[in-house]
């Protein structure tokens, strides 16, 4: 694992700022439910006309802010249920994994949500409230994006390494290139490919590639045509990246986004995964000048949350852990025995960390610590930890994080595609059955 733990998860606030709720079907009430009929069987489990519904609705009103034309009902109506029927498949795993977040982690989240809008939690409840909102049901799909992250975590990005050489070749290539020191801000449609599909599925995806292009180029907004053809999850979002460096993108797309102009489009790009279609918003050169930052050297005991482990069993470990370092046991002794990272090799040191590099939970209560304090137990995305500050320093970083950044770009690059081929590999093995028209026949006949 190394010290990927370092790198920060997606952020929720992106969800949270357009207003969009991604509605999941939650087991977390034992109540019985009055329902109209089933469209959709995942594995064991049922989608219902309700939930549907629901997501529809919120849906539809953030294409309604966004100003962008929603797909013809039965289109969009499809496009949905895929999309909860891929998240399903995600959190059933999780569930069947033991994958859970703490009541005690979720609320910390949610004041975290509200500061963020400038808001006390109790405000941010109003808030939700006078927009419709239940607070209820946002906390549970907030518990879900939290597992969901975790899950893509520790199934994905946690084994995605980037060598040394990859991040030489990078800054060699952006010294020989230019254009590859740009960044950009792009939107994408992606018409996916299934495992096992034959070669006239693939055609047809190849088709759906070309009727979302042709539309394009007729002038039909890029939002529009997303959320209508792309499979990807932002789709119902314009399918609008944030800002990325040409070494974050396959060879391919930095190739076509280079001589480009803000606004252009890309013709189709085929890839295993499926067939990509990219407009570029915007492009910009980053910064040379020099960094300092205040660095923090620090090291760490970790317990991951596992298929063995459970949540309550990793704090339980580390509370262990913490009780015997309060009575005089050795923390580079105990990292090599206990922490489940690499770095316990070298008793949980990780050297010198500078601001944004780790995530929010762990960076938190680094910072509230003096130079050799340990921490209670910290629980982070990737478990819980022990952390000791040894050291603190002004630091000119301006080469070292060249080097972050690359690394991380390359990373999340690489955790990308890794990602799309794996969420197509667990909705390719689950069970799904499509009850939609059924129902729509039932209704209507009702």
């Amino acid at each position: 694992m190394g010290t990927k733990f370092l790198l920060r998860p997606p952020v929720l606030m992106a969800l949270l700022a357009t207003g969009m709720i991604v509605a999941q079907q939650h087991a977390h009430s034992g109540s019985v439910e009055t329902i109209d009929h089933i469209v959709a069987v995942v594995n064991e489990n049922v989608i219902t006309r309700h939930e549907l519904d629901e997501v529809l609705s919120a849906t539809l009103k953030q294409l309604q802010k966004q100003g962008v034309q929603p797909p013809p009902p039965a289109i969009l109506e499809k496009q949905i249920l895929d999309r909860i029927i891929v998240n399903r498949v995600q959190l059933q795993l999780a569930k069947e994994t033991g994958l859970t977040v703490s009541d005690t982690e979720l609320d910390q989240t949610l004041r975290r949500i509200a500061q963020e809008n400038k808001m006390s939690l109790t405000e941010f409840t109003s808030a939700l409230e006078q927009d419709g909102v239940s607070f209820n049901r946002f906390r549970d799909e907030i518990r879900d994006e939290i597992i969901l992250v975790r899950l893509k975590e520790r199934e994905v990005s946690n084994r995605v390494s980037v060598s040394e050489g990859e991040v030489d070749n990078y800054l060699e290539t952006q010294e020989i290139s230019s254009g590859n020191n740009d960044e950009y801000r792009i939107a994408h449609i992606l018409v996916t490919i299934s495992e096992n599909a034959t070669p006239s599925q693939t055609e047809a995806r190849r088709l759906r590639a070309e009727a979302a292009l042709a539309l394009l180029k007729n002038g039909t907004e890029f939002a529009q045509v997303a959320a209508e053809y792309s499979d990807a999850p932002d789709a119902m979002t314009g399918g609008l990246l944030d800002w990325r460096p040409a070494a974050q993108l396959t060879k391919k797309f930095s190739e076509l986004l280079t001589p480009m102009k803000p606004g252009g489009i890309t013709p189709i790009v085929p890839s295993p995964g499926g067939f990509h279609i990219l407009k570029l918003v915007d492009r910009r050169s980053p910064q040379g000048a020099v960094t300092v930052v205040d660095q923090t050297h620090v090291r760490h005991i970790l317990v991951k949350i596992s298929e063995l482990t459970s949540e309550a069993d990793a704090r339980r470990r580390v509370s262990e852990l913490k009780e015997r370092l309060d009575h005089g046991g050795s923390f580079e002794e105990l990292a090599k025995l206990h922490s489940e990272d690499s770095a316990s090799s070298s008793g949980g040191d990780l050297g010198w960390v500078s601001p944004g590099d780790t995530v929010p939970e762990f960076e938190q209560a680094m910072n509230a610590l003096e130079p050799n304090q340990v921490s209670e137990p910290v629980q982070s995305p990737f478990g819980w930890h022990l952390i000791q500050v040894l050291a603190r320093r002004s630091q000119d970083v301006s080469q070292e994080r060249q080097r972050q950044t690359a690394r991380q770009s390359i990373r999340t690059r690489k955790a990308d595609e890794a990602f799309q081929d794996w969420l197509q590999r667990l909705r390719d093995r689950a069970y799904v059955e499509y009850r939609l028209e059924e129902g729509q026949d039932r209704h209507a006949a009702e």
